[in-house]
This record gives structure tokens, sequence and C-alpha cells, in this order.
């Protein structure tokens, strides 16, 4: 009998050692396939001529990105978010969910064991027929261990922790996306409130200004030089622009309550000071398209996605071949507890066991056809995923560009409106002119000026989405092996 049981377990581990992985082998397919590229990526980016590359010396995108900007509130609040934002803590969560689920499915490789123990009193019917008549009552001592292996002939158990570790990495790679959106995200709404502060202290300073001029109204009107209409144009000037210096209280209040919670604190805890947003964006580096593919986590996702689909039409067609396994039984079992742990009172059975379906009326083959239709679409999100970062990096660079140059053309534009003011004005206080054509110049140019600011915002704001564009300081080799 126990050669009988190591004949068994030498084959067994001969069968095991020769088992073969069913399925298709995984690699990664091209990025694109459109026809005019054929599936090759373009050497550099279409939007990027024009822009002012970043020099060497600058280096490539950190993790911690947002320090390019010089801000030192805005780093600190950055920093807040990886401790305390909520989003994070729930995608880090389904990150250990599936770190676990890795080591569940590599579980399989190995045997489990069981045990059963149990003591029970029988009495057997008197009135029925039995092997035993007149046994009795009599007790049942059992300590029992199982023992179930399954060989792994067909790759069923490796691919399925493949398609486990794949799934881990593509949910490592959705982290590091909501940590980039959330990043990417207080970052636009800081420079929004920045540019909102710009915009109160540009009308402040204007109100101080139509204060005088209104002032100046009314001493001329009280000398006899003025008209009450002139009079009335300077008081609606003046507070028609009190009017949407307070109205930017309230979008400046949003803003202010979105970046608290995006840090992870109530909006009462936090409270920023007015601090005009001044400072032109940094040069970002932008590498190369073929670049994204290991820079993107959420291409990154997509492809971990399609390597776990492909070795799920392994584990599909694992499933027209038999199931072999081996079980082992063994233990004490006795009549009395005085006789429960002697050596005469064991027992133990060994074998290998096969199971195979014979019919199913076709479900093996719908599941395999379902898992091969299911890794085509990850292919095609794989590749709109590629697109749309192709297509964010262009917008990004595009917007970078155009807005540079209109804002050097806004810049001209302001300098006119305020000669044309300076003009009017003299104009006016020499009597050539009535007091609308000062209005009018004091319309242009305050709407110039905010003009100008909301264009340095909008600069910002582009800059901020060309990295997240280019997938911030991430990379593939952050992904956990």
């Amino acid at each position: 009998m126990t050669r009988g049981a190591a004949r068994v377990c030498l084959a067994a581990a001969g069968v095991c050692l020769a088992g073969c992985m069913i399925g298709p082998k995984y690699s990664r397919p091209a990025a694109t396939t459109a026809p005019a590229d054929q599936g090759q990526l373009p050497a550099e980016f279409k939007e990027s001529n024009g822009w002012k590359q970043a020099q060497p010396a600058e280096g490539t995108l950190t993790e911690d990105w947002w320090q390019a900007f010089g801000d030192p509130e805005l780093n600190g609040l950055e920093e807040q978010v990886d401790v305390s934002n909520q989003t994070i803590k729930a995608a880090e969560a389904q990150f250990r969910q599936a770190r676990a689920l890795v080591a569940e499915s590599r579980a399989g490789l190995y045997p489990t064991i069981s045990t059963n123990p149990g003591i029970t009193t029988n009495r057997g019917s008197s009135t029925v027929a039995t092997a035993s008549p007149g046994l009795g009552e009599y007790g049942n001592f059992a300590l029992p261990f199982d023992l179930t292996y399954e060989l792994d002939a067909w790759g069923r158990i490796r691919r399925s922790i493949a398609a486990a570790r794949a799934e881990m990495q593509a949910t490592a790679a959705d982290l590091a996306t909501v940590r980039l959106s959330m990043h990417a995200e207080l970052a636009i709404d800081y420079f929004e409130l920045r540019s909102l502060d710009a915009q109160k202290q540009l009308l402040e300073s204007t109100l101080a200004a139509y204060q005088k001029a209104l002032d100046f109204n009314q001493n001329r009107f009280a000398g006899g030089l003025a008209s009450g209409a002139e009079v009335a144009q300077a008081r609606t000037q003046l507070e028609t622009t009190r009017a949407q210096s307070v109205d930017i209280g309230e979008a400046r209040a949003q803003f202010e309550h979105a970046i608290a919670t995006l840090a992870g604190r109530s909006p009462e805890s936090l409270s920023l000071a007015q601090a005009p947003l001044a400072t032109a964006p940094p040069v970002i580096p932008t590498g190369i398209p073929s670049q994204l593919l290991e820079r993107r986590p959420d291409i990154a996702a997509a492809e971990r996605r399609m390597a776990a689909a492909n070795e799920q039409i392994g584990i599909a067609r694992a499933a027209f071949y038999p199931i072999l396994q081996i079980t082992a039984a063994g233990g004490y079992q006795a009549s009395s507890i005085v006789d429960w742990f002697n050596w005469p009172s064991r027992f133990w059975a060994l074998g290998p066991n096969a199971l195979q379906t014979l019919f199913d009326a076709g479900r093996r083959r719908a599941a395999t056809e379902a898992a091969t239709a299911a890794y085509d679409a990850t292919v095609a999100d794989y590749r709109q995923s590629a697109l749309n970062a192709f297509r964010e990096v262009e917008d990004s660079l595009a917007a970078l560009r155009v807005l540079e140059r209109e804002s050097a053309a806004q810049r001209v534009a302001v300098e006119a409106a305020r000669q044309s003011l300076d003009l009017s004005t003299n104009r006016y206080t020499g009597g050539l002119v009535t007091y609308l054509e000062v209005v009018t110049a004091q319309s242009t140019a305050l709407a110039n000026e905010r003009i100008e600011v909301d264009l340095l915002r909008r600069r910002m704001d582009a800059c901020v989405l060309l990295i997240k564009a280019l997938g911030g300081g991430w990379d593939v080799t952050k992904l956990p092996s």
C-alpha cells in the first residue's frame, strides 16, 4: 500500500510538471490601427510646433508636479490630498482588496487540508434489518483529516493567478489615476480662486478711481460746470462695478469650499487669504507620444485589464479538459474514547480522481466565446484610452500656444485702453467731450483688464491639464509586481 501510494504521488507530480498552459499567449497589441498611421505612433505631437520645450536641465515631471508652479500655499494644500482625500482612500482600499484576491488565487497552487472531528452516540433501530442486528447503542469518536490537491495540468490556476495579478496592477493604476485627478482638480480650483482674487483686486482699484470720478463730477455739478446726467452716469458706473465686485465673493467661496473638500477638510476649517494670481505658467516637458503608453495610469490600467481578459480566455478553454485531483483522508476513529487514539484505530485513504464534463449543451463553448469577446472589448478600450490621451495632450498644447499669443495681444490692448481712458478724461476735463465718452473708455479699459486676468487663469488651467494629460510624474515602473 505504501509503494502504491508513492507511485500515485510520483505519477501525479509527473502530470503536474508536464502540465501545459491552455489558451492564447498575451502580447500587447498596437495602440492604434488607423490606416493613416498603420499602427505606428507619431514621432512628435502635432501641436508641439511653436511650443517652447523645456530644457534638458529642467528634467521631467516629478510625482509632486505641482511644485513646478512655485506656490508654497498650493504645495501645502496638495500635500493634504494624499493624506485626507476620501476618494483616494476609497481607491486605495480597492487596491488592497485586489491585492488580497491575488493571494486568494495563489492559494489554489497548494493543497487544502480540513478536519471534521465529532463525537456521537448511536443506536440502531430494532425493527429495521441491518448488517449488525442487535448492535444496540454504541459511540463513534472520529478525528478525520481530508486533503485535496488539484493538479494544474492545463494552467487554469496559474492563469487565475495571472488574471488576479493583472487586475491588481490595473487597480493600482486606477489609484494613480484618481490621485492625479484629485491633485489636478485642486490645482485648477486653486488657480480659479486666485484668478478671482486678481479680479477682486482689479475691481477694488477701479472702484477707487470711479469714486474719485464721481466726486469730481459732483464738484463740477455744484459749480455749475457739469450736468446732473453726468453725475448719474458716474454713479451708475461706480455702483455697477461695486455689484460686480460683490458678486465675485460667491464664486470665490464655492472654490474655497471645493478646495477644502479635496483636501479632506470641512469647509469651515479652511480660509484662504486673498492673493491675486500673478505668476506665469511654467514650461512643461512634453516628451513624445509613445511615452504616454508608459506615463498615463489610465492607459496602463486599460492594458493590464486587457492582459487579465486574455487570461480569462485560457481559463475558459481549460474547462474542456478534465480536472485532476489527488485526495487523501486519514485520522482516528473508534467506538469508545479509550480506544480513540490507539494505533489500531487509525484509517487512511489516498488516490487520484478526475472530473470531466461530457455534455453541457454548449455552455463551455459559449463561455469561451464570451471571454474572447470581453478581451476584444478591452483591446478597444485600451486603444480608445490611448487616442484620448493623445487628443488631451494636443488640446492642451494648442491651448497653451494660442493663449500665450492671445495674452501678448491682450497686453497691447490693455495699454491702448488705458491710453484711451487718459485721453478721454483729459478731453472731458477740458470741456471738449461729454462724460459719456469717459464712461465708455472706462468700461473698455476695465473689460480689457479683466480679460487679461482671465487669460492668465486659462493658461494656468491649460498647464495643469497638460500635466494631467501627460500622466504627471507617474510611470508603469510604479506598478506593483
